[in-house]
């Protein structure tokens, strides 16, 4: 059954609920024929998907604040939060296909699933349906270098292109086997000592030539995207690095 929230409750039922699995707003008035026809097709296609979507209801008319700072301008209006932020929405009574591909493109896919079951049947499963899919690559490629198959390892980050993270495990992989000095900058990093572990591996790019340097950057760099953008650490140390090689 959908909730019915409001200006009191919409923080708690919809941006904290959100962060554990997508919320759909269907924003609604009792006077708005389109609402009516739209309401039991959204509840319906929600109840089908077993608990993996939470649906809430907002009227308009009575909670007139939120809807303004939703910039809601016709209704019914739908939109779909993750993570406390508006992902995807739609405007109007659309028909029970378009409402299921909507809600559809909510959940996660079949390669998402499989990698976060995690173990390297399914995360082999995931590459294979999706080679491209960094998070599967990188994780299948650590398990296989674990194993000490770093040919293998580095053969499947090769194709995921564009990946922060997949540039770093391969540079790591490579400067391991040709660098046994940076031996402590690794273990810092894999000990949770990852301030140390980028001091190494920045202070070592002074003495290193043009192909260890750029191994030493994608290394840091890959460290960095894990950071996230906003860490302190992360921030401090992207200066520091442009500094190195600039």
């Amino acid at each position: 059954m959908p909730i019915d929230t409001t200006e009191q409750t919409f923080e708690q039922d919809v941006i904290q609920r959100s962060y554990e699995l997508p919320v759909v707003v269907d924003f609604w008035a009792e006077w708005c024929g389109p609402c009516r026809a739209l309401g039991p097709v959204i509840e319906k296609a929600v109840a089908a998907r077993d608990g993996r979507l939470e649906l809430v209801k907002l009227d308009t008319d009575a909670n007139q604040r939120l809807a303004a700072e939703y910039r809601i301008q016709s209704i019914p209006a739908v939109k779909a939060f993750k993570d406390g932020k508006v992902v995807d929405e739609f405007v109007g009574a659309l028909a029970p296909p378009q409402v299921d591909r909507f809600l559809d493109g909510l959940l996660p896919s079949e390669v998402e699933l499989l990698v976060a079951a995690g173990g390297e049947e399914n995360l082999r499963r995931a590459h294979e349906l999706q080679p491209s899919h960094a998070e599967a690559a990188v994780a299948l490629a650590q398990l296989l270098a674990a194993r000490d198959e770093r040919e293998d390892a580095l053969r499947l980050l090769a194709g995921v292109p564009g990946s922060f993270a997949a540039d770093g495990l391969a540079a790591r992989l490579r400067l391991e086997q040709a660098d046994p000095s940076l031996i402590e900058a690794f273990a810092a990093l894999d000990g949770g000592d990852t301030a140390r572990g980028l001091d190494l591996l920045i202070g070592a790019i002074a003495d290193a030539d043009d192909s260890r340097r750029e191994d030493l950057r994608k290394a840091i760099v890959g460290v960095l995207d894990e950071l996230g953008v906003e860490h302190p650490l992360a921030r401090d140390s992207r200066r520091r690095l442009a500094s190195a090689l600039y």
